[in-house]
């Protein structure tokens, strides 16, 4: 018997960080018959929030009609609330989906789709207050699950959101084990790694930067 596949999405655009995406891609791959599909607007290479990297987008979104999973990374995400082709796509993609993720601000394009209307959901810690502006419940947790909806916090924490996904559809076990051929130990040599760890200083630092790369994105 044929196993059926797994068909996974991720959403690129320009802008984007890649970690949002790939993290989560080294994880859900190991899904049993997993395939894993890089579409955008139009099919070709993506740059990414650094200027130093592009992904390529394999298919464009009219290609794409259903999804197992659907990711939606973060980055410079705002863009897309103003594309009404993307947003009614994932809305279209959301209605066929197991699940439907993002990382980091990746949610705030979902919640601009309509896809968080009244749910709990997280996304970077800087952008938390802009959920609340589209309806939904902004929560200060690393990964959330409302139904089949899942969100999780900045950057890095869509590895973790992967390993519960890949827990919840092939077994605790298989998620063990793809933690263990990834190495997924985090022990950071500094516990900064949020806002109420960081201190003034550094908070007040990323915040600036944060915004500068915000004002750059938006003159470009």
């Amino acid at each position: 018997m044929t196993l059926k596949i797994y068909d996974i999405v991720v959403f690129l655009y320009p802008g984007m960080t890649a970690l949002d995406a790939i993290g989560p891609y080294e994880v859900l791959r190991a899904i049993p018959n997993a395939r894993i599909r890089f579409a955008a607007k139009t099919r070709g290479p993506v740059e990414v929030d650094s200027g130093f990297l592009s992904l390529h987008a394999e298919f464009s979104i009219s290609e794409i009609d259903s999804a197992d999973i659907l990711l939606v990374p973060g980055g410079n995400s705002l863009p897309q609330l103003d594309d009404p082709e993307v947003l009614a796509w994932i809305r279209r993609i959301h209605e066929t989906t197991r699940w439907t993720t993002s990382v980091c601000t990746g949610s705030l394009i979902l919640a601009g789709a309509g896809v968080l209307e009244g749910m709990e959901a997280t996304t970077h810690w800087s952008a938390l207050p802009i959920l609340a502006d589209f309806g939904a419940k902004p929560c200060e947790r690393r990964v959330v699950r409302h139904g089949k909806v899942v969100t999780a916090a900045g950057v890095s924490a869509g590895i973790d959101m992967g390993l519960e996904l890949v827990a919840m559809e092939a077994g605790e076990e298989a998620a063990k084990t793809v933690q263990l051929i990834i190495e997924y130990d985090p022990a950071p040599p500094f516990d900064a790694g949020s806002p109420a760890k960081a201190g003034e200083a550094i908070l007040n630092r990323a915040k600036a930067i944060l915004t500068a790369s915000q004002a750059r994105s938006a003159g470009a």
